[in-house]
C-alpha cells in the first residue's frame, strides 16, 4: 500500500472517511449516505472510465462508475450490505482500485473505511 493516513468524520447526511497519501493529498473517499443506505467509493480520476475495478484479499470486482469532471473523481455506488464492503473491511494487508489500464491505488484497509461501512448498517 501506498504511505498515508485515513481520517474519520461525520457528515450531514451520514459520514465519510478519506485516504490522503503522504504528502497529504486525498486519493480516496468512502461516503455513507444513511437515508438510502448506500456507501459511495470516489477515486481521483482524470477521465471517464465504464468501471472501477475492486481488489481485495478474498474478492475482486468490476464495478459500474461514474465521472465528475468538476470534482475530478471517478465514483462507485454499492449498497450498504453488499458483499464487495465486507471484503473491504476484511482484506489482508490491502484494497486496490484500479481504473483501465492505470496503475492501481493500493491502500490499506484501516478501520475508518470500517467505520463509514458499518454506519449504514444501522
Amino acid at each position: 500500500p501506498i504511505a498515508g493516513q485515513w481520517t474519520y468524520a461525520s457528515a450531514t447526511d451520514g459520514s465519510e472517511s478519506t485516504f490522503a497519501d503522504a504528502t497529504g493529498n486525498p486519493q480516496l473517499w468512502v461516503h455513507c449516505t444513511r437515508t438510502t443506505r448506500h456507501v459511495t467509493i470516489a477515486k481521483r480520476a482524470s477521465a471517464a472510465a465504464p468501471f472501477l475495478n475492486v481488489w481485495t484479499s478474498s474478492l475482486t470486482r468490476d464495478v459500474a462508475s461514474s465521472f465528475n469532471p468538476a470534482t475530478g473523481k471517478l465514483t462507485i455506488d454499492l449498497a450498504g450490505y453488499d458483499a464487495l464492503l465486507d471484503a473491504i473491511v476484511s482484506s489482508r494487508g490491502r484494497v486496490g482500485f484500479r481504473v483501465g489500464t492505470q496503475a492501481p491505488l493500493i491502500v490499506p484497509p484501516w478501520a475508518e473505511a470500517a467505520r463509514v461501512i458499518e454506519d449504514c448498517r444501522i
